[in-house]
């Protein structure tokens, strides 16, 4: 028997909370999403060469690096075919334990220089997690089945830099048991499904343990389902735990994927901040197209219904030494909600458009490094019913309102955001410089009325006095509101805004503001020379 080293396996899933009972779920899930990196693992070698033996050491000396334990029952030659039995491998890291086993790999020579890898048609992993820290539940145990008949893998290349290309007709996560104090009541079924996947690994020997990895994956669609009871975790005045039920549907089409990095070995991502100051460097994407999804929890209140679907969804990560990135977004979503705690049958939300994204450095700089935020969510509606509780009269227009905030500048850090301890010695000091500050864009529209602004703002940090410990900014802002008294007309006959608070607020603007159309307001903010001016006249 064959005995390797190790421990890690990442796992990053997004937490999905809707309700408090169905979080318990979702928890579950999201543990469950967290072993397809197991299943990745056991199914996809991680280097290879031209030969099955080449293949098959490079695939363990990963395993190694990457903090695997690995055991088998035989490895030996079947003609031109290197067959691999009963191989287990096990994982431990940040409270979870995992255990997966292949019956067979074999690792085809083709005669080309290629060999082809294929495996079982299916294989179970177990995983036992650890309760959050502070509770007193005991581990949960899940036991899942792998199933990808067909799958199929190309190793080419050589030692240096070795291609997989891979495909899988369908690739299943079901799982198949759940045991432990905390899932003892639940009784919950799931399933993952991609199906016509296809991909390629171009993977590349580093420095040390350190591997390049550029890959790509594409997938005809992803569905989920699953469904579940549990008792209600507190019920009340001491009467019996009431069952709830929980079904969720998930469908997920056209999607792909990207992943370019640097990876380093298992005890070198101990450490993030060491790691990334030793080269350690990832980014990805991934988009989906067309998705739907329903959610229904059934309780003593009665049932929940919450429906949604959305043209495009996208997801993208990056970080390095210097810098991180992340940004989601979504297009063309609807949903749909009901339940019996809200006064009226069902709320119905739209957006053409929805984004967030950032960039920020992340190290010490010698030089100003740029950083980016963006907001926005774009012609957004919601039911005529939320409207009425506020506007019962209808007299605001009902227009899809919209909200843009996209800024970028640079800063230059002094303090690694990836090092605990230098960030604890800090204290209430900042961790870097704000250099420059540039206002893309502002749009703010909402019933009727329309905010739009741009600008661009320099700092200076060894003016720390005269805004109150600040940097003194330079530079200006340009506003335009559009509708403005409009708005504020109805706001009054609505009763919602006292008129005389309206009117002093409208003296200010006609002095800070100037008229340039009908119910057109323009502003330009400027800090100069110390001072804040307003249109010319200075504030401060």
């Amino acid at each position: 028997m064959e005995t390797l080293d190790p421990p890690i396996l990442r796992e990053d899933a997004p937490r999905d909370p809707v309700f408090s009972f169905t979080q318990r779920f979702i928890m579950l899930i999201r543990r469950l999403a967290g072993s397809t990196a197991l299943a990745l693992t056991l199914a996809a070698p991680a280097f290879a060469d031209v030969t099955p033996e080449q293949v098959w050491e490079n695939w363990l000396a990963y395993a190694t690096g990457t903090g695997q334990t690995v055991t088998t029952e035989s490895v030996e030659r079947d003609g031109d075919t290197l067959v691999v039995t009963g191989m287990k491998l096990d994982i431990a890291q940040e409270g979870v334990k995992g255990t997966g086993t292949i019956d067979e790999l074999r690792f085809t020579d083709q005669g080309d220089g290629t060999v082809q890898v294929t495996m079982s048609d299916s294989y179970p992993i177990e995983l036992t997690i650890d309760p959050p820290e502070g509770e007193g539940d005991g581990p949960t145990t899940l036991t899942m089945d792998i199933s990808q008949p067909g799958v199929s893998i190309i190793a080419s290349g050589d030692e240096s830099e070795t291609t997989y290309d891979y495909t899988a007709p369908e690739a299943k996560i079901a799982l198949g048991s759940i045991e432990g104090v905390d899932a003892e009541a639940v009784d919950l079924t799931a399933e993952i499904t991609l199906s016509n996947v296809t991909g390629k690994y171009i993977l590349a020997a580093g420095e040390g343990e350190a591997s390049n990895l550029t890959s790509s994956f594409a997938a005809d669609s992803l569905t989920m389902a699953m469904s579940g009871t549990d008792p209600d975790p507190s019920p009340e005045d001491g009467a019996e735990a009431a069952p709830s039920a929980v079904k969720f549907n998930l469908s997920m089409a056209d999607i792909t994927g990207t992943t370019n990095g640097n990876f380093l070995g298992a005890a070198a991502m101990v450490d993030m901040a060491a790691a990334l100051q030793a080269g350690f460097a990832s980014d990805g994407t991934i988009n989906a197209g067309a998705t739907t999804y329903d959610l229904e929890v059934t309780e003593t209140t009665g049932v929940t219904k919450i429906a949604g679907k959305a043209d495009s969804n996208s997801i993208g990560f990056g970080m390095d030494a210097e810098k991180m990135s992340y940004s989601v977004g979504s297009k063309g979503v609807t949903m749909t909600m009901s339940s019996p705690d809200i006064p009226f049958p069902q709320v119905d939300i739209g957006y053409a458009d929805a984004a967030f994204s950032f960039l920020m450095p992340v190290g010490p700089t010698e030089e100003p490094a740029d950083f980016a935020l963006l907001t926005k969510i774009v012609d957004f509606t919601i039911s005529d019913d939320i409207w009425a509780m506020f506007d019962p009269t209808n007299q605001l227009p009902r227009d899809p309102a919209t909200l843009v905030i996209d800024t970028k500048g640079t800063a230059t850090m002094t303090t690694n955001l990836m090092d605990p301890a230098a960030m604890e010695a800090l204290g209430d000091q900042p961790p870097g410089e704000l250099d420059s500050l540039d206002l893309t864009e502002i749009r703010a529209k909402i019933a009727g009325a329309e905010l739009t602004g741009n600008g661009a703002l320099t700092f200076d940090n060894t003016d720390l006095e005269t805004y109150g410990g600040m940097p003194a900014p330079t530079g200006k802002i340009d506003l335009k509101l559009v509708g403005g008294n409009a708005l504020m007309d109805k706001l009054v006959a609505m009763g919602l805004l006292p008129e005389d608070q309206v009117m002093g607020f409208r003296m200010m603007l006609s002095m800070f503001a100037n008229a340039t159309g009908d119910d057109e307001l323009t502003s330009t903010l400027e800090f100069k020379d110390g001072g804040f001016f307003a249109n010319g006249q200075q504030l401060q």
